[in-house]
């Protein structure tokens, strides 16, 4: 088979997992363009599900406002439906310049068997790192970009609500500053065990940690947030990650919100810190994030493995699923 035919049956091949309507998900061809200047090809390997975004996206529940600014890299469609959505991918270089054949990558792209980009799409992915945990590379620069914003310091009693991947994650990150005591609280008693793996402690609603110098809150829920203003002592910082798509979130902001001065502050990955921007690009981040992944403690994080054929038909119950963390499809 010659090259050209070669890239023409990769092509055809080609398949992209799509969100049609409110609950329903499918498998569609994908075109995959010719390669030109410094673009390559890419064969995934895995990709995983951002259990919250995509719940949303799957559900038809993003806001009309936010249909521009949630656009994924590479989306194809518009919201509400149809949309081609995700954005981490790895795979292999398979076409393309010769310093990129072979190589490891991560690129924040739709679920998508075969695909191409430009080569400054990628991150390689370092000699160490499997293609399966590298997916986490998305979540782990959502966590990084909430330290940032938070500023934790060593000594600091930092409680995080919520224990679902991005929760975990920024967990595991605070729990590496000197002489932090970190706290992971669910209301999951079997988030406890990987919360313990990863250096932290663990706690039920009904025993909360109180008067903590930091908290981050990940639940995507009212009581959630209530929690972690809870935690929060006199004067703390409040991190909110959570995004709620159109849904109201009712927060108690009488009682004692304003005399115990608490700030309640939103972080969002989409956008750097003000002063950093300067100096670090998104690249420059998510690269960061893809070297936090060395760790082999963090493959506790992956807990559902779904071929991607199958992924139209499993996809609904991993939505519906509270015990599901990372849910990770694999392509063959």
């Amino acid at each position: 088979m010659s090259n050209f035919d070669e890239f023409a049956a990769h092509s055809e091949n080609a398949r992209a997992l799509w969100y049609t309507a409110p609950g329903v998900c499918e498998l569609r061809a994908a075109s995959v363009p010719d390669l030109k200047g410094d673009m390559v090809r890419v064969r995934t390997r895995t990709s995983c599900i951002s259990r919250g975004t995509e719940r949303l996206v799957f559900r038809g529940n993003v806001p009309q406002t936010e249909w521009q600014r949630m656009r994924a890299p590479f989306q194809e469609g518009d919201f509400p439906f149809p949309v081609k959505y995700g954005y981490a991918a790895t795979g292999i270089v398979e076409a393309g310049p010769d310093e990129f054949l072979g190589s490891s990558v991560f690129c924040l792209h739709p679920h998508q068997s075969v695909f191409a980009v430009s080569a400054g799409h990628l991150v390689r992915i370092p000699s160490g790192i499997p293609l399966e945990r590298a997916v986490l590379a998305a979540n782990m620069e959502t966590a990084l970009n909430a330290l940032w914003d938070g500023l934790p310091s060593p000594g600091d009693h930092i409680c995080v609500v919520g224990g679902g991947v991005v929760g975990l994650l920024t967990a595991y990150l605070a729990a590496r500053i000197p002489a932090t005591r970190v706290t992971l609280m669910d209301v999951n008693p079997s988030r406890g065990e990987i919360a313990e793996a990863l250096g932290c402690k663990f706690s039920l609603p009904d025993n909360l940690a109180q008067d903590q110098d930091l908290v981050f809150h990940t639940s995507a829920t009212a009581v959630g947030l209530q929690t972690a203003l809870s935690a929060a002592g006199d004067g703390a910082t409040v991190i909110e990650m959570s995004w709620y798509g159109d849904e109201p979130v009712p927060a108690l902001l009488g009682s004692d919100f304003h005399s115990r001065r608490l700030v309640l502050k939103s972080s969002q990955v989409g956008r750097i810190r003000a002063e950093r921007r300067e100096r670090w690009t998104f690249r420059r981040r998510l690269a960061t994030a893809m070297s936090l992944l060395a760790d082999p403690v963090l493959d506790r994080l992956i807990s559902h493995r779904i071929p991607f054929d199958s992924a139209p038909e499993r996809l609904p119950d991993v939505f519906d699923d509270p015990d599901v963390l990372a849910a990770v499809l694999t392509y063959e």
